[in-house]
């Protein structure tokens, strides 16, 4: 069996910009900085990072107007994690509450996971939420004194594989709100159709 002979990679005296890894390129070598700058800007698209989502709380902007989004950490077990990597979680009875200077959410379903053992999490347990201690102190003051609820919208994968969850802050909707918001997108659409 005939092997394919390597390259070998040589350093030159250049420092490693970009018209070194495109002459070397051009030779047939590869330089490591070009292959390290090549692998940073596919991680990201249009200068924003790659996020991946694994579920939408759909429920959530047609039961209540969306006043503050925030970004929090969830701290998980390892077969929840598992599990949110395969898309078992269920957002749709879920919220978050302050207590004691710590934020939870609570009512988040998260499937068990398949292949695990006895050590396997509780579908739904109770989760912290990693956030900043103003950030808890806002939330905590909005939640009490001006009566709205902290709801997710979604549950997702940063760009470097950590979970994350976005947390907003509504207010309820009544039901003239939701069919005015109906007829808003209704009209939205048929003036799209039209176009």
């Amino acid at each position: 069996m005939d092997r394919p002979s390597r390259q070998r990679i040589t350093r030159g005296s250049g420092g490693g910009d970009a018209s070194d890894a495109a002459s070397d390129s051009a030779e047939g070598r590869v330089r490591p900085a070009a292959i390290v700058r090549a692998m940073a800007g596919s991680a990201k698209h249009d200068g924003k990072p790659a996020r991946r989502v694994v579920s939408v709380n759909k429920k959530a902007r047609h039961e209540f107007d969306v006043l503050d989004t925030y970004e929090a950490g969830l701290v998980l077990r390892g077969t929840e994690v598992k599990s949110l990597r395969a898309g078992r979680i269920s957002l749709e009875e879920a919220w978050a509450k302050i207590e004691d200077g710590e934020a939870f959410l609570i009512g988040a379903h998260v499937d068990e996971y398949e292949h695990g053992n006895r050590e396997n999490h509780q579908p739904a347990r109770r989760r912290k939420l990693l956030l900043h201690r103003r950030q808890i102190k806002k939330l905590r003051s909005q939640a009490t004194l001006r009566g709205l609820t902290l709801i997710p919208l979604d549950v997702y994968f940063n760009e470097k594989g950590i979970a994350k969850v976005t947390i907003a802050v509504c207010r309820g909707k009544k039901l003239h709100d939701k069919r005015e918001a109906e007829k808003a997108r209704s009209a939205r659409r048929e003036m799209r159709d039209l176009i």
